[in-house]
């Protein structure tokens, strides 16, 4: 299904992939309608300020690092979590947005905000019960068919009812509402702070630790679901704890972000390819490649028309549409 062979050493790849987010993340802090040169970091951040700097210091601190590392986490989740869907599904083409599940997380979040104006917890938790509803309905149609058939027909299938109800929603809200729905749909890391940070930070890094600790597993599901059996692994008990944990992480962070797409599917098929698809290794790669790619991302989404923002997902889909074309034209896609 997947190319096997390693091809590159692993350990300078993830040597080179942290330098590489390093520097993404340094050059985003410094970026923005507001210039802050690199080597005035150690001041801004442990003082003591000259006269000037509140301005600085109040940007980098309350606004740019919490959205820096916001973003990096959120990138490594959409990653790590397609990488594992792709697994668990045995479809390359599987990712979070592409079989639903950003979907169904989407019409939870939507559904609180409009009908109980909830706070984040409620928005959260609405969210991870439409991702954990989808992720199921993916993965029950998409086992009736074998090759990308079923896990296509499936996220058609999710994605468009999903979207009759957000739009549903849409047409409930009210003008404030509204116009915060607009934004959200197309993805935007703009409401990242620190508390946000405290709320989701955490909790993400925790679950996609577990979720680099079943690199075994997921080798085995690749060989198929008799060899995994022989191999002492329990797939129904080992299917229902991955959905729960790719949900827990997937609904949480669409109800901040809203809709980035193809971060799931694009990083770890750039990570396969360099790597070859030893999930012990292409977890953690794609960890960084996703944290990489979305700070990038949202850097060039402040960059392109600052003082204002493009939505980020706008960004991700421009780059990501052309790629997943590419793939389908080139025939890596097949199963």
């Amino acid at each position: 299904m997947f190319a096997g062979s390693r091809k590159l050493p692993p350990q300078p790849v993830l040597l080179a992939l942290a330098v590489c987010l390093l520097l993404a993340m340094l050059a985003a802090s410094a970026s923005g309608a507001v210039q802050i040169s690199w080597f005035d970091f150690p001041r801004l951040l442990l003082g003591p300020l000259l006269p000037g700097d509140e301005l600085l210091h109040n940007v980098l601190l309350d606004i740019r690092l919490p959205r820096v590392l916001f973003s990096s986490i959120t990138g490594a989740a959409l990653a790590l979590t397609g990488a594992a869907i792709q697994a668990l599904f045995r479809n390359p083409l599987a990712e979070p947005g592409l079989v639903g599940i950003s979907s169904g997380a989407a019409l939870g979040a939507v559904s609180a905000i409009v009908m109980a104006s909830g706070g984040f917890l409620l928005i959260a938790a609405a969210a991870f019960a439409g991702s954990l509803l989808a992720t199921f309905l993916a993965y029950a149609i998409g086992r009736r068919y074998t090759g990308v058939a079923g896990i296509l027909l499936a996220g058609i299938a999710i994605n468009t009812v999903c979207a009759s109800g957000i739009g549903i929603f849409t047409y409930m809200a009210n003008d404030a509402q509204l116009r915060d729905l607009t934004f959200w749909s197309l993805g935007s890391l703009a409401g990242a702070d620190w508390r946000t940070l405290a709320w989701t930070g955490p909790w993400t890094l925790l679950l996609l630790a577990y979720l680099c600790s079943q690199w075994r597993v997921l080798n085995a599901l690749l060989l198929g679901e008799r060899e995994a059996a022989h191999l002492g692994f329990e797939l129904r008990f080992v299917r229902r704890r991955l959905i729960i944990v790719i949900a827990l992480i997937i609904g949480p962070l669409v109800a901040v972000t809203g809709g980035i797409g193809f971060i799931g599917l694009v990083v770890p098929h750039l990570m396969r390819m360099l790597l070859g698809a030893h999930h012990r290794f292409l977890l953690p790669s794609s960890v960084l490649g996703g944290a990489l790619v979305l700070t990038l991302a949202d850097w060039l989404a402040r960059l392109l028309v600052s003082p204002a923002e493009l939505p980020i997902g706008l960004v991700t889909s421009l780059v990501g549409g052309p790629f997943f074309f590419w793939l389908l034209m080139r025939g890596r896609a097949a199963v």
